[in-house]
C-alpha cells in the first residue's frame, strides 16, 4: 500500500535558511505551534488561580489518547512518564525473573534500555545475554537466535540507535511468547516516525520519549502497558492516580483503588502544564499527517542522501535491514574525530555514533540541506576521492 507522501514542513519550524538541521535522532526541533503551547502553559503557571481541577486531567486525557493513536493501542494502555528510564524501571519492577533465567538484549544499546536490566539480574542472579552485532547486520535473527527456555525478557529497541538498524518486533514478540518471555521496546528512536502496531507486536512494556520523533518536549514521555501488567505496582505513589482524585476536597479520604487501566503508572505531577500541551499539540500534528505518511517521507528522504552518497563510497545498511527514516553513514576511510564540530561550523548538524555518521532528517528538511550536507562535507575534506 502506497501512502501519501508530505510536502515540506519547514514553515512550521523555526529554523534559519542557513541551518541543515540533520539529527531529530538527537533531538528535534520544536514546531511554532508546539513551542507557543509550553509559553501558554508557563504564562498560565504564572497565573494559578486560572488553573482549575479539571485542567489537571483534561490536556493529560487528550495526550494519552493521541499517543496510543500513534501505536494502535488506547488510552487505558498508556501511562505518562518522565523518561525511558522510567517506563524501564516500570518493567523491571513488574516482569518476574528468577535466578536461572536470563534477559536479552543488544549490543551498544541504548544505556535507558540496559542498565535497569543489569540491576534486575544483580539483584536476582539471572543473566544479562547480549547480542552482539551480527556481521550480516541482520538483528532480528540474532535475537531470535539467543533466546531460549530460559528467557525472561527480550528488551530491544524498534531500530538500533546507532544505525537505524531494524529488528522485526513481530517475529521477535511472536518467538518471546513462545518460551514464555517478555517483550520490552525501547521506541525512542521510532515513535512517530516508523509504524508501530501495539495489537499485532503485542509487547508487555513499550515507551518512548518525547523528544526525538514524536517533535515534543523533554523530560516526557510515555509509555504503553499491556492489559496483563495493568494491575501492577507503580514505581511511585501519588495522588493523581487514585480513583476520586478529581474531587480535591476528599484527598484524605485515602484510597487503595486506582485509577483505570495503566493510569496507576502514571509519574508525578503528570498534569506538568506547559509540557503536556506540548506533547499533546506534537503529537496532534504527527496523527494529522499520519505515521505511514511520515515514514514514506522520509524514506524518500534518506535514499537521496544514499544515493548521493554512494558516489563518495558512503555505505548504509541495507534497505531490508534499515528503518528508513534513519542513516548510520560509513565512510571508506574512518573520518576526522572533530567531525560533527567542522560540519556544525558550515551551518550543518548531523551525529557520530559509534562509526556511524548519523543522519536523520524530517519534514522539515529540504533539498537544499541535503546539498549542504554534501558541501560541507567536501569542504572537511572526508571523501577518499
Amino acid at each position: 500500500m502506497t501512502h501519501p507522501l508530505i510536502p515540506n514542513q519547514r514553515h512550521l519550524f523555526a529554523i534559519p535558511d542557513d541551518v541543515a538541521y540533520l539529527n531529530c535522532a538527537y533531538m528535534s526541533p520544536l514546531m511554532n505551534a508546539v513551542r507557543e503551547a509550553g509559553e501558554t502553559g508557563v504564562n498560565l503557571k504564572g497565573q494559578p488561580w486560572r488553573i482549575v481541577p479539571r485542567g489537571f486531567f483534561t490536556e493529560t486525557e487528550q495526550a494519552r489518547a493521541l499517543f496510543a493513536r500513534v501505536v494502535n493501542a488506547t488510552a487505558d494502555d498508556v501511562a505518562i512518564v518522565p523518561s525511558v528510564s522510567y517506563g524501564i524501571g516500570l518493567a523491571a519492577k513488574n516482569l518476574p525473573l528468577s535466578r536461572g533465567q536470563n534477559i536479552v538484549v543488544l549490543a551498544d544499546q541504548f544505556p535507558s534500555n540496559v542498565y535497569p536490566w543489569r540491576e534486575a539480574t544483580a539483584e536476582t542472579g539471572a543473566d544479562l545475554v547480549t547480542v552482539p552485532r551480527p556481521d550480516d547486520d541482520d538483528w532480528t535473527q540474532a535475537v531470535l537466535d539467543v533466546i531460549d527456555s530460559n528467557t525472561a525478557i527480550v528488551a530491544a529497541p524498534h531500530c538500533h540507535w546507532v544505525d537505524g538498524a531494524l529488528l522485526d518486533l513481530e517475529s521477535i514478540g511472536r518467538r518471546a511468547r513462545e518460551v514464555g518471555a517478555a517483550l520490552v521496546v525501547d521506541l525512542t528512536q521510532s515513535a512517530g516516525a516508523l509504524p508501530f502496531d501495539a495489537r499485532r507486536i503485542e509487547p508487555d512494556f513499550a515507551v518512548a520519549a518525547c523528544y526525538k520523533w514524536l517533535l515534543g518536549p523533554y523530560t516526557l514521555g510515555f509509555c504503553y502497558v499491556a492489559p496483563k501488567w495493568q494491575s501492577g505496582k507503580p514505581l511511585e505513589y501519588n495522588w493523581i492516580t487514585r480513583q476520586g482524585s478529581e474531587d480535591f476536597a476528599r484527598w484524605v479520604n485515602y484510597r487503595d483503588a486506582y485509577d483505570t487501566g495503566a493510569r496507576r503508572f502514571d509519574m508525578g505531577e503528570r498534569s506538568s502544564f506547559h509540557l503536556v500541551p506540548m506533547a499533546k499539540v506534537a503529537l496532534a500534528q504527527i496523527t494529522e499527517w499520519g505515521v505511514d505518511s511520515i515514514a514514506a517521507t522520509l524514506r524518500e528522504k534518506t535514499a537521496t542522501i544514499i544515493d548521493r552518497g554512494k558516489q563518495y563510497g558512503l555505505r548504509a545498511l541495507d534497505d531490508n535491514k534499515r528503518a528508513h527514516h534513519y542513516l548510520g553513514l560509513r565512510f571508506d576511510r574512518p573520518p576526522p574525530t572533530d567531525l560533527v564540530q567542522r560540519l556544525s561550523e558550515r551551518g550543518v548538524y548531523v551525529s557520530v555514533r559509534g562509526d556511524a555518521m548519523r543522519v536523520t532528517p524530517h519534514l522539515y528538511n529540504s533539498e537544499k540541506d541535503i546539498d549542504r550536507l554534501f558541501e560541507a562535507l567536501h569542504a572537511c575534506g572526508v571523501f577518499s576521492r
